[in-house]
């Protein structure tokens, strides 16, 4: 599967942007309840002119999920079959919680059922502070120093933002922009990962509600004869299916192991540190 190039903008770029071998252009629309970009509107119109892929997103801040959402659909200048994104990350008012950013994922695609709606984060966010794996229709991910089209994470990524010099440039993964046109407008399906960038056979994260419910799976067995393996047992006699507080002192050492401490090594699984357990699937 081959890739497209395009650039996401804001009102720090110009209205006038250069448009040569771009396929696809992401337009900051609205932040929180009270900004919109003042140069949206001359900035969509110039993509639409070279007829390119249009998108909009939307700067996510804490609190007033519904009221963000509704805030950003009646604000941005999308048409039917633009993409419509949230962009999860730290902001001068805190940060958005997992549950937060889910929460409007859906909201818009309720309010706007027609679009694709999908996730903008960086790397860091998607491991470490996602706990759910929901990224909409598609993950749009920002990883840096990795090469174009190799975000460095295992999920099925969609769009991977590569670097920000001199303005934030992306790959999507899409044979052509005919294609990524029809998936935007519903038409199309979301590209399968490349046969090199197969997810290799290991549980998927399962959610931090998942070991907080106290689970009887085989699941559990499965990760507690893994934590076996790395040494990092401390059952007294071998993993059983129900999560028990050996389970979790285990993986408190598989944490550690890892050089998490503190707080961060509290034996409760967390996307990153499971991935890197590598569970075999069950």
């Amino acid at each position: 599967m081959s890739s497209i190039k395009g650039i996401d903008i804001s009102a720090y770029q110009p209205s006038a942007y250069s448009t040569s071998g771009l396929d696809f252009v992401l337009i900051k629309a609205t932040e929180g309840r009270s900004y919109v970009n003042p140069r949206m509107c001359e900035q969509a119109a110039r993509a639409r002119r070279a007829g390119l892929v249009v998108g909009f997103y939307h700067f996510l801040r804490p609190g007033n999920l519904d009221e963000q959402a509704a805030y950003f659909v009646e604000r941005c200048d999308s048409v039917e079959g633009d993409i419509l994104a949230v962009d999860w990350e730290t902001t001068d008012g805190g940060v958005a919680t997992c549950a937060e950013k889910d929460a409007f994922l859906r909201k818009v695609k309720a309010l706007r059922p027609g679009h694709r709606v999908i996730l903008y984060c960086n790397r860091d966010f998607w491991l470490n502070r996602d706990t759910s794996g929901y990224a909409g229709d598609g993950l749009w991910i920002a990883a840096y120093g990795t090469g174009a089209g190799s975000p460095g994470i295992r999920a099925d990524w969609l769009i991977h933002q590569f670097t920000d010099d001199p303005v934030d440039t992306n790959v999507a993964r899409f044979a052509s922009r005919d294609a990524m046109r029809a998936w935007a407008a519903g038409d199309g399906t979301t590209p399968p990962p490349p046969a090199d960038k197969q997810p290799p056979a290991y549980e998927p994260f399962p959610g931090a509600d998942f070991f907080h419910n106290g689970p009887n799976s085989p699941l559990v067995t499965a990760m507690g004869r893994r934590l076996v393996d790395e040494g990092c047992s401390a059952y007294a006699e071998g993993p059983g299916p129900r999560w028990s507080e050996a389970d979790r002192r285990s993986y408190a050492r598989w944490q550690r192991k890892l050089g998490y401490s503190g707080d961060d090594a509290d034996g409760w699984p967390g996307r990153a540190s499971w991935d890197a357990l590598k569970v075999p699937r069950v």
